[in-house]
């Protein structure tokens, strides 16, 4: 009997159990993805105030239910053209970890498309670009049917400099209202 119960708690570690679950997003023509255990929310865009003194990617902040967020343009973070605002646009609300502090993160995206689970044998490891180009926050690059996705991960897209200024245009807004 006891061999029995051993061999049901086997399937315990399956890798459909190891999968996760991802929301997906679009920047431009590419496809990015989160782990939706770091998605609060989405948004719809929404006037954001800007804040003087902080870097082109970081928009602004919101009031998000009395409570201010920044919100940063990834778009200028990668390189890219700002996000334009349009009927897809949103703003998808994540929690980051700063210094082992939980804070509230608003990121533009063009467009939120699906939340899909992607097991372990269907995401390859972040590229190696030599040692000049950071690609730390990249997660992995996701397979899924013909596309790939990048995973983000999104508590190592922003350096810990950066990260301060978002707390400052936080403090800076809060003390404003």
């Amino acid at each position: 009997m006891a061999e029995a119960s051993a061999t049901r708690a086997a399937p315990a570690t399956t890798t459909a159990e190891a999968a996760r679950q991802y929301l997906t997003y679009r920047l431009g023509d590419e496809l990015f993805a989160l782990d939706i255990s770091k998605v609060r929310e989405v948004l719809d865009f929404t006037t954001v105030t800007r804040v003087p003194r902080t870097p082109e990617f970081m928009r602004g902040v919101i009031n998000l239910r009395g409570s201010v967020v920044p919100v940063v343009d990834l778009r200028l973070k990668f390189g890219m053209p700002a996000t334009e605002r349009t009927v897809n646009t949103c703003v998808i609300i994540a929690e980051i970890d700063v210094d082992g502090e939980l804070t509230l993160l608003g990121a533009l995206a063009d467009s939120v498309q699906e939340v899909i689970e992607l097991g372990p044998d269907a995401i390859e490891p972040a590229p190696r670009i030599g040692t000049r180009l950071r690609t730390d926050f990249i997660r992995g690059i996701g397979r899924q049917n013909d596309r790939f996705i990048i995973l983000l991960d999104i508590d190592r897209v922003f350096a810990t400099d950066e990260l301060g200024a978002f707390q400052t245009a936080q403090a800076a807004a809060a003390a404003a209202s």
